[in-house]
């Protein structure tokens, strides 16, 4: 099966991966990656990040269920991947999305640019990236322009060089959910538009991580080691604990800190929060003389 999947990836840039999870698996996947949807993460409120208007964004998703754990090393996968990028790829990336649904064309077609183009340029280094659907997908899929991996260091592809493809060679992923395919970044691709129902979905990036990332990436520190629970560790072999990056210290940025956004409204959001801590520590302080008052008038 995995020289079936490498020989898709070789020729068209994208394959599926039909029954890659139980039902099992993808019932607890979903409890845990909704878990996080209820909320915007905040303070000590775990949840999602808004970084765009028509997206939630879930990290780190390893730490959330046994599942993302199991698919991310799943053999039909790691295997593929080892014959495909070959023998030093990583998981370096582990995050999922919830879609809104929107008729606006918000995410045009691409190739995912993660490596520094300037210091790497006489090759273009493979990114295999896992995509499995938490929902049932009829709108907003995915799409992929097959063919075009590894035949440019990755860019944005405009309507006029679109309509040069035929419409055979354009992939259509729909499905229900825990469909699973696996595609080369390098290649065009987007999510499709008119989402018309929400969408979940993950995605997980593998690399080489000794490639030199694009500055970009470096100061937001996207590709930081993952983040792991101890829980779902307990069955790893020597070569699970090497696609996960244990000990790899390529990536870690000591003390790193993103840049700030929307500085203001953050400062505003603090002082109303701690005037709310300050109400509630002063409400108790009452409370607890009037406690103290009725005692005292009992045995009084």
């Amino acid at each position: 099966m995995a020289s079936s999947i490498t020989n898709e990836l070789a020729v068209n840039g994208i394959a599926l991966l039909p029954d890659l999870l139980t039902a099992d698996q993808l019932r607890a996947m979903k409890v845990g990656f909704d878990a996080r949807l209820r909320r915007m993460r905040w303070n000590n409120s775990n949840g999602y990040e808004k970084t765009e208007r028509y997206r939630h964004m879930v990290e780190d998703v390893l730490l959330l269920d046994q599942g993302f754990v199991d698919a991310a090393l799943n053999p039909a996968v790691t295997i593929a991947l080892r014959e495909y990028i070959g023998g030093s790829f990583e998981l370096v990336e582990a995050k999922g999305w919830k879609s809104l649904p929107t008729t606006r064309d918000f995410h045009g077609w691409h190739g995912d640019a993660w490596y520094d183009q300037n210091l790497v340029r006489d090759r273009i280094p493979r990114e295999v990236k896992l995509g499995i659907f938490l929902t049932d997908v009829n709108s907003g899929g995915f799409v992929y322009v097959k063919g075009t991996h590894g035949t440019q260091h990755p860019r944005s592809l405009s309507q006029a060089e679109l309509n040069r493809f035929l419409p055979d060679q354009i992939a259509h992923v729909n499905g229900p959910a825990g469909s699973a395919f696996l595609f080369d970044t390098s290649g065009f691709h987007r999510q499709s538009v008119p989402i018309l129902q929400p969408r979940e979905a993950v995605f997980y990036a593998y690399h080489d991580p000794s490639v030199p990332l694009q500055r970009e990436d470096i100061e937001y520190n996207r590709y930081h080691p993952l983040l792991l629970n101890a829980a779902f560790l307990g069955q790893l072999s020597d070569e699970d604990r090497r696609i996960l990056g244990f000990g790899n210290r390529i990536n870690f940025r000591p003390g790193h800190q993103r840049a700030q956004q929307h500085t203001r409204f953050q400062k505003a959001i603090r002082q109303c929060h701690d005037a709310i801590v300050l109400w509630d520590e002063f409400r108790e302080r009452v409370q607890g003389k009037l406690k103290r008052h009725k005692r005292s008038e009992k045995k009084s």
